[in-house]
């Protein structure tokens, strides 16, 4: 042992019998167990590491809009064989492309299943003259009823037959065509009916 403790120039050594003797100098370990000695040289290693930081992320944005708001018809003293036009514009104001569907609810179901409603898109103008240049979107029908009427599409979620698609920042122009029967009878004289009209919007990505 002394040889061992002269040849790394360990000044002094410690003992305990058959035990284990650690002897640390100079960044060696040395250990003797029973008689046998092991050396193990300790010391720093190089490390690094790199940051990534910066890992930004942003949810897009549904957002459906109609012009006009209200009052899309504001129709009075209606007579037999009378035909409105008006103008509707559903708007993709969000990020992402969606599809939407087109509802009424009225708040009655006699005069409202009386007048003729047909929507057409784009039409060269929203009249009498333009109206039959667009293609047809609900084919002449009921103006709504107090239950709903699905007017485009179907609101469930999912690709419904008839549903609208949109881009981002995209629109559509609609063009409503109202009229009351020439065959209308007295029965439906000052009668007043309102329709309610709701565009449900939903994403069209990962739904399908």
């Amino acid at each position: 042992m002394s040889a061992i403790t002269n040849m790394f120039g360990i000044g002094e050594m410690l003992q305990s019998g058959a035990g284990i003797v650690r002897l640390i100098t100079s960044g060696l370990v040395l250990t003797a167990a029973g008689g046998a000695l092991a050396v193990t040289a300790t010391g720093a290693l190089f490390t690094d590491s790199a940051v990534v930081s910066a890992n930004s992320f942003t949810t897009g944005t549904l957002d459906v809009s109609a012009s006009p708001s209200s009052a899309v018809f504001n129709v009075s003293s209606l007579a037999p064989g009378d035909v409105e036009y008006a103008p509707l514009t559903i708007s993709n104001d969000g990020s992402l492309e969606m599809r939407y569907a087109l509802s009424s609810v009225t708040t009655e179901n006699s005069l409202a299943a009386q007048l003729d409603l047909t929507v057409n898109t784009g039409v060269s103008t929203c009249d009498a003259s333009g109206f039959n240049s667009g293609t047809t979107v609900y084919t002449t029908g009921d103006l709504g009823s107090t239950t709903g009427v699905n007017l485009i599409g179907d609101p469930t979620t999912g690709a419904d037959t008839g549903d609208r698609t949109l881009a981002a920042s995209t629109n559509e122009a609609l063009c409503f065509k109202v009229s009351l029967p020439l065959s209308t009878g007295n029965s439906f004289q000052g009668t007043t009916t309102s329709a309610t009209l709701t565009a449900a919007a939903e994403q069209t990505a990962n739904n399908s």
